[in-house]
């Protein structure tokens, strides 16, 4: 009783910031009824099992929450939904506060966010082996990632590929004339020391400057979040930041440069458990374990795009492509 008593003075904060703060409603816990399918019901889970999933509050991680409670309903749990709490600092606070049970987490907002490292490590493998392990003395134990990379990226609209050159990775920039090194940036990314700067410095580029490596101060635009990828998609510039799972990367036609020399931070989902429930029922690793390897960068774009597009409940997208996989049935 204490523990949700605190989980539930957490939630009321953050739900209040939610209200007060960014306009945002708390997200309704129901998910549509679910069966078993490859993830079965449990045989020996005793009755009153209980685990309590959480989740941030935007799109995908809304997703991924209701994929891991329905999920755990099929398993056969009791399941307390406590996604949608606004911020990543509140859902931290509950898994290591041991008030939540579960989580879909970054490997990379792990590494810098929580544990204050000053750069992340572009190897995806290492990254979660570092994380996994600065995280045990924290209670949690980190199940491995999914191929799905949230990672930031660039990307160039689909129809002007031919036109620079059929260009694919971000090292080809550097073979373009200057006036078509043209890009399109928010303004937290054009400023971060882990950001666009640094990044140009890492392909051989430089804003200003002169000679080969030179990009026109004026072939920059700092734009909103949202509107990068508009712009981008309309031509304003060549190259737009983007996140690599957001849906509207397929939603407007964009394709992402492969960062081929390693500049970006490895950003991988993966399940976290609290090491005591994990203990307590070792089942939830297969659980997990299965669907992690289906997560991937173009399942998530499509799963984010049918919500922030199409207008639908992230639970009712978790729903259909949990069932479409296999893993649970309708209820």
């Amino acid at each position: 009783m204490k523990r949700r008593s605190v989980a539930a003075a957490v939630l009321a904060g953050a739900s209040a910031l939610a209200l007060t703060g960014c306009g945002l409603q708390p997200a309704a816990s129901f998910v549509p009824a679910a069966g078993p399918g490859t993830i079965e019901r449990i045989d020996d889970l005793p009755e009153g099992a209980h685990i309590t999933v959480t989740s941030k509050n935007f799109t995908e991680q809304l997703v991924l929450g209701k994929i891991a409670v329905l999920a755990a309903k099929a398993a056969g749990f009791d399941v307390t939904d406590e996604t949608n709490v606004p911020g990543s600092v509140a859902v931290r606070q509950l898994m290591t506060g041991h008030q939540a049970d579960m989580t879909y987490e970054y490997t990379g907002t792990a590494w810098l966010t929580y544990m204050g490292h000053e750069a992340g490590i572009p190897d995806k493998q290492e990254q979660y082996e570092a994380v996994r392990k600065e995280d045990a003395g924290n209670g949690l134990t980190w199940l491995p990632p999914a191929p799905m990379n949230n990672t930031y990226a660039f990307a160039v609209r689909e129809e002007a590929v031919e036109e620079l050159g059929g260009i694919t990775k971000l090292s080809q920039i550097a073979d373009l004339p200057a006036d078509q090194r043209t890009f399109c940036v928010e303004s937290e990314f054009n400023s971060r020391a882990d950001g666009f700067k640094p990044m140009l410095k890492k392909y051989d580029l430089q804003v200003g400057g002169s000679g080969e490596s030179a990009i026109p101060a004026g072939n920059v635009d700092i734009l909103d979040t949202g509107t990068v990828y508009t712009a981008t998609d309309r031509g304003k510039c060549n190259f737009g930041e983007v996140f690599t799972t957001d849906g509207r990367i397929k939603s407007l036609g964009l394709q992402v440069l492969e960062d081929d020399r390693g500049f970006f931070p490895a950003y991988n989902v993966a399940p976290v458990l609290s090491t005591e429930t994990l203990e307590e029922y070792p089942q939830l690793e297969d659980v997990y374990d299965q669907i992690s390897p289906k997560l991937t960068d173009a399942v998530l774009q499509e799963l984010n795009r049918q919500v922030d597009v199409e207008g639908r409940e992230p639970a009712d997208v978790a729903f259909d492509w949990m069932t479409k996989e296999g893993f649970i049935s309708k209820g």
